[in-house]
């Protein structure tokens, strides 16, 4: 029922930047949980930030802090990902994933159990 459409990706170079969005729409609760994961080549898909109006709180991995923003403009239900100074190591198919049962974003709960996904969208950092 939840549709999860995503945009941004692309191939960029390094040091570049790229904004990603994920627009939820098919929901009626004022809550939700939105989370960002990323799965390189031959890599197991890790959470890499999450963000929810359920208690305000917002989750970035250890490995993106200071690069990767995330961000929400309620009117339109989309959650952005922006990504600043890429490496060619940030290469992965990024997914965004909508959960009304998280009402809060921390790495215990990035877990691959979201209720809906994205069909993801590739980031590609090379020169």
């Amino acid at each position: 029922q939840v549709q999860l459409v995503e945009s941004g990706g692309g191939l960029v170079q390094p040091g570049g930047s790229v904004r990603l969005s994920c627009a939820a729409s098919g929901f009626t609760s004022d809550y939700y949980t939105i989370g960002w994961f990323r799965q390189a080549p031959g890599k197991e898909r890790e959470g890499v930030s999450c963000i929810t109006n359920g208690d305000g709180s917002t989750y970035y991995k250890d490995s993106v802090k200071g690069r990767f923003t995330i961000s929400r403009d309620s009117a339109k239900n989309t959650v952005y990902l922006q990504i600043i100074s890429l490496k060619p190591e940030d290469t992965a198919v990024y997914y965004c994933a909508f959960d009304v049962r998280r009402t809060r974003c921390t790495r215990r709960f990035m877990r691959d159990d979201f209720a809906s996904w994205g069909q993801g969208t590739q980031v590609t950092v090379s020169s």
